[in-house]
């Protein structure tokens, strides 16, 4: 992640959940719990979820794997991890906080059963070498849970998409976090990111996988990628 972006999302990090509940209509808690149970999560799994954010990804998995498992959530945006670490201030969860870049993650090879990343593969300066890294730590025939924006397919959805992106999603950033910036480039960067089948090769080109399923949600706004690692 570049230092640009970097900054823009330590300036959103306190109204960051807020914007994304109003900017999905709370659809993103539904599409993260469907991601955790597409990555066959269980009870004493170990999970990594990068590009963590303000943390709902890790909790829906904290959920899953609970008490003897764990979930150790990294980011490189200390204000998000700071809004985290509040979110589960007196919480009794399976959940480790850590600063690490995604591009070069800090953990021995085949260490988690799954590594996801919710949101955050198309803000990494090179996005293929983050999921290159994902699936290096990821265990054999384990899972690499990827949770994406996309552009619906019909066009009466992609009609209604686009004035959500353009005119809507900066409002929102206008109004609520007092940055309509940020809240331009996120739709922008997401219209122009590799999305369902096009995503799905280039987690194939990694060579790390068997297979890779793709989940259009919403007719294609946004997508779920779990790519199984080559035993």
């Amino acid at each position: 992640m570049s230092q640009a972006v970097e900054q823009m999302f330590a300036r959103i990090a306190g109204q960051y959940d807020l914007a994304n509940t109003l900017i999905t209509a709370g659809l993103h808690h539904r599409w993260r719990r469907k991601a955790v149970q597409l990555s066959n999560a269980r009870p004493a799994m170990h999970v990594l979820d990068c590009a963590t954010g303000t943390g709902d990804f890790a909790l829906a998995f904290a959920h899953v794997v609970g008490p003897t498992g764990q979930v150790i959530a990294t980011d490189v945006c200390m204000p998000m991890l700071d809004v985290f670490r509040k979110k589960i201030e007196g919480i009794a969860a399976p959940i480790r906080i850590e600063y690490a870049n995604m591009e070069q993650l800090p953990y021995p090879d085949a260490t988690f059963d799954i590594v996801s990343c919710g949101y955050g593969v198309r803000n990494a300066d090179n996005p293929w070498r983050a999921l290159a890294e994902m699936a290096r730590v990821t265990k054999p025939g384990g899972r690499v849970v990827i949770l994406e924006t996309g552009v619906p397919h019909h066009w009466l959805l992609r009609a209604f998409y686009t004035v959500h992106v353009k005119m809507i999603v900066p409002l929102i950033g206008q109004l609520i976090v007092g940055d309509r910036e940020a809240y331009r480039y996120l739709p922008r960067t997401a219209a122009r990111f590799p999305y369902g089948n096009a995503f799905a090769e280039r987690m194939y080109q990694t060579n790390a996988f068997e297979s890779v399923a793709v989940y259009p949600l919403l007719g294609g706004a946004s997508y779920i990628y779990v790519g199984t690692k080559r035993s």
